[in-house]
Order: C-alpha cells, then sequence, then structure tokens
C-alpha cells in the first residue's frame, strides 16, 4: 500500500485505520492501522468466530472491528476481542497478517 494514495492516506496518522476490501487479500479483506513509530498491523477482515457467511465481514468502526453477526468487537491495535462472553465456550482473537513498512509503503504479507 503506497501511503501517498487518497485510498491510504488515513495511514500516514497515528491511531488511524482502513479496511482493504480487494479481493484475493485476506478471506475477506484486511483492516491496517498505524499503531505508532512507523509500525503498522493488520488483520483478517473475517470474524474469527464465525464461518464466512454474509455476516461474518467485519466492519470498521474507528480503532475497532465489529462483526454483525453477533456484534462481536475487536481491537485493531491488539487483535483481542473485546466483549468476550463469558459463557464457558472458547472464543478467538483476529487473525494477524505480517505488516511491514519501508519508505512509503506498507507490504502485508502472510
Amino acid at each position: 500500500m503506497n501511503l501517498n494514495l487518497p485510498l491510504y492516506s488515513p495511514l500516514t496518522n497515528v491511531g488511524n485505520a482502513v479496511y482493504i476490501p480487494t479481493q484475493g487479500v485476506g478471506t475477506r479483506g484486511v483492516f491496517v492501522i498505524n499503531v505508532g513509530f512507523d509500525q503498522f498491523r493488520a488483520f483478517e477482515a473475517s470474524c474469527p468466530n464465525h464461518a464466512p457467511n454474509n455476516c461474518s465481514t467485519m466492519e470498521l468502526d474507528g480503532q475497532t472491528a465489529t462483526c454483525s453477526c453477533e456484534n462481536y468487537e475487536y481491537s485493531l491495535f491488539t487483535g483481542q476481542q473485546l466483549n468476550r462472553p463469558d459463557d464457558g465456550n472458547r472464543y478467538y482473537d483476529m487473525l494477524e497478517y505480517r505488516a511491514s513498512f519501508n519508505g512509503n509503503s506498507v507490504i502485508i504479507s502472510n
């Protein structure tokens, strides 16, 4: 991602995130956030607690991602589920991809 392009320019500021819905990037796209000090994190946009379906693609809401299936929320700084139910079931945090910064580009890989 070239941060000079308008689509990715929000990532030049710490705490800003973008959703990249490009086909072939992750299962349902990826969320990328600038966490400061030229560090970026990238996470799968498909909810880790649902099989891919019509509601499992999460939505970007500031610095969190929200799954519309059951309103699960995840931090884009850590990938952790913020509202984990206390029902004894196992829940998963977001799948993270490798993100590296070089020059004015962020490279995402797995």
